[in-house]
């Protein structure tokens, strides 16, 4: 699905990533580690098709991002919904309208899909606040909205950026076992983090496989996390 062969990235002159390979199949799931600066969005962003390499391959759905048009890249990346560590809305418009945002982007906005936004948006637990701004809701419920807005288009792939960062345990955990869920339906999940506790916690319940970026290179971690 998506296929990283010998990739590096360089960025203001100096090397971030070097001879990254990685391949994200179907039904996978991956935590992505390593410490603050070591290119972890970066990785995320090369494989959604955000960033070019400087070095290497990177192939969505068999495609080479080298050779795809800005039209074929924004279709591809409807299959991969994307969590970004910030989660940014438009605070003019309500939970459910941010969420919706990709469908009416796409022209997707249709009676069948609103009502699977209704479906998802209670899936989430943000049925009661649907109807809120984003500035009125909690951290726990912004990276919930988040979460739901990566979905709307059902992807194939979902990339979750420090998804559990600015909530708390207890909150982290729900977040995690949404991802556990989509990952039991079939989803393939990479989510990038620091937490070691959240990545124990998640090995009890899915075969993860968990990846460190060290000294600009992918490592596969330990057996002690």
């Amino acid at each position: 699905m998506i296929d990283l062969e010998n990739v590096a990235f360089s960025y203001g002159g100096g090397e971030l990533l070097s001879d990254i390979s990685l391949k994200l199949s179907p039904g996978s799931f991956h935590f992505l580690t390593g410490p603050s600066g070591s290119g972890k969005t970066t990785l995320l962003k090369l494989c959604y098709g955000a960033l070019i390499p400087t070095a290497g391959y990177v192939h969505l759905f068999e495609a080479d991002v080298r050779n795809m048009e800005r039209d074929d890249i924004a279709l591809a990346r409807r299959r991969i919904g994307v969590v970004h560590q910030d989660c940014a809305f438009l605070d003019h418009l309500t939970v459910a309208d941010n969420i919706a945002l990709p469908l009416t982007v796409s022209g997707r906005d249709t009676l069948e899909e609103v009502a699977n936004l209704r479906e998802l948006t209670g899936w989430v637990g943000l049925t009661q606040r649907a109807d809120a701004l984003p500035p009125e809701l909690s951290g726990g419920e912004r990276q919930r909205a988040a979460l739901a807005r990566a979905l709307i288009m059902s992807p194939d792939v979902i990339l979750a950026d420090e998804p559990t960062g600015n909530v708390d345990w207890e909150m982290s955990q729900r977040l995690l076992r949404l991802l556990i869920e989509l990952n039991k339906m079939g989803k393939t999940i990479m989510i990038a983090t620091h937490d070691l506790a959240l990545i124990r916690a998640a090995k009890a319940h899915v075969q993860a496989r968990v990846l460190r970026i060290s000294n600009r290179r992918l490592q596969l971690a330990g057996a002690d996390l």
